[in-house]
Protein backbone atom coordinates (compact mmCIF):
# COMPACT_ATOMS: atom_id res chain seq x y z
CA UNK A 1 0.00 0.00 0.00
CA UNK A 2 1.08 3.52 -0.97
CA UNK A 3 0.33 6.82 0.35
CA UNK A 4 -2.76 7.78 -2.25
CA UNK A 5 -4.13 4.27 -1.65
CA UNK A 6 -3.75 5.05 2.16
CA UNK A 7 -5.42 8.31 1.32
CA UNK A 8 -8.01 6.41 -0.60
CA UNK A 9 -9.14 3.84 2.19
CA UNK A 10 -9.14 6.53 5.06
CA UNK A 11 -11.47 8.87 2.85
CA UNK A 12 -14.12 6.06 1.95
CA UNK A 13 -13.92 4.63 5.78
CA UNK A 14 -14.41 7.91 7.42
CA UNK A 15 -16.69 9.47 4.72
CA UNK A 16 -14.26 12.25 4.37
CA UNK A 17 -12.95 13.70 0.82
CA UNK A 18 -9.87 12.80 -0.59
CA UNK A 19 -8.16 16.53 0.06
CA UNK A 20 -9.40 16.23 3.67
CA UNK A 21 -7.97 12.47 3.88
CA UNK A 22 -4.92 13.50 2.53
CA UNK A 23 -4.61 16.15 5.15
CA UNK A 24 -5.43 14.08 7.94
CA UNK A 25 -2.64 11.40 6.73
CA UNK A 26 -0.35 14.05 6.76
CA UNK A 27 -0.82 15.27 10.33
CA UNK A 28 -0.39 11.88 11.27
CA UNK A 29 2.81 11.14 9.85
CA UNK A 30 4.41 14.76 10.67
CA UNK A 31 3.23 14.06 14.27
CA UNK A 32 5.11 10.60 14.25
CA UNK A 33 8.11 12.37 13.20
CA UNK A 34 8.37 15.14 15.48
CA UNK A 35 7.39 12.33 18.35
CA UNK A 36 10.65 10.52 16.64
CA UNK A 37 13.09 13.55 16.43
CA UNK A 38 12.23 14.67 19.85
CA UNK A 39 13.42 10.95 20.56
CA UNK A 40 10.13 9.73 21.90
CA UNK A 41 8.43 6.37 20.85
CA UNK A 42 5.03 6.65 18.87
CA UNK A 43 2.98 3.69 20.67
CA UNK A 44 -0.32 2.61 18.42
CA UNK A 45 -2.40 0.02 20.45
CA UNK A 46 -3.44 -2.77 18.31
CA UNK A 47 -0.48 -1.91 15.51
CA UNK A 48 2.69 -1.23 17.83
CA UNK A 49 5.44 0.90 19.15
CA UNK A 50 7.73 3.21 16.36
CA UNK A 51 11.38 3.90 18.05
CA UNK A 52 14.39 5.46 16.98
CA UNK A 53 17.62 2.83 17.73
CA UNK A 54 20.89 3.89 17.49
CA UNK A 55 23.30 1.85 15.11
CA UNK A 56 26.58 1.10 16.41
CA UNK A 57 29.61 1.81 14.15
CA UNK A 58 30.99 -1.88 12.47
CA UNK A 59 32.79 -2.99 9.92
CA UNK A 60 31.52 -3.98 6.28
CA UNK A 61 33.31 -4.98 3.11
CA UNK A 62 32.87 -3.09 -0.44
CA UNK A 63 31.38 -5.42 -2.32
CA UNK A 64 32.71 -4.08 -5.71
CA UNK A 65 36.27 -3.46 -4.81
CA UNK A 66 36.30 -5.89 -1.03
CA UNK A 67 38.27 -3.33 0.59
CA UNK A 68 37.79 -3.38 3.96
CA UNK A 69 35.62 -0.07 5.37
CA UNK A 70 34.00 1.17 8.65
CA UNK A 71 30.13 1.43 8.33
CA UNK A 72 29.79 4.65 10.66
CA UNK A 73 26.91 4.83 13.66
CA UNK A 74 23.52 5.94 12.61
CA UNK A 75 19.72 6.13 14.24
CA UNK A 76 17.44 3.96 12.56
CA UNK A 77 13.70 3.82 12.94
CA UNK A 78 12.09 0.30 13.80
CA UNK A 79 9.03 -1.03 14.78
CA UNK A 80 8.08 -3.81 17.27
CA UNK A 81 4.80 -5.57 16.26
CA UNK A 82 2.18 -5.52 18.65
CA UNK A 83 0.34 -8.66 19.64
CA UNK A 84 -2.76 -8.31 18.13
CA UNK A 85 -1.14 -7.23 15.01
CA UNK A 86 1.38 -10.48 15.41
CA UNK A 87 -1.49 -12.76 16.07
CA UNK A 88 -3.53 -11.08 12.87
CA UNK A 89 -0.53 -12.22 10.50
CA UNK A 90 -0.31 -15.40 11.93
Amino acid sequence: MNKVELVELVAEKAHLTKKDAAVAVDAVFDGMVEALVKGEDVRIAGFGTVAVKERKPRQGVNPSTGAKMTIPAAKVVGLKAAKVLKEKLN
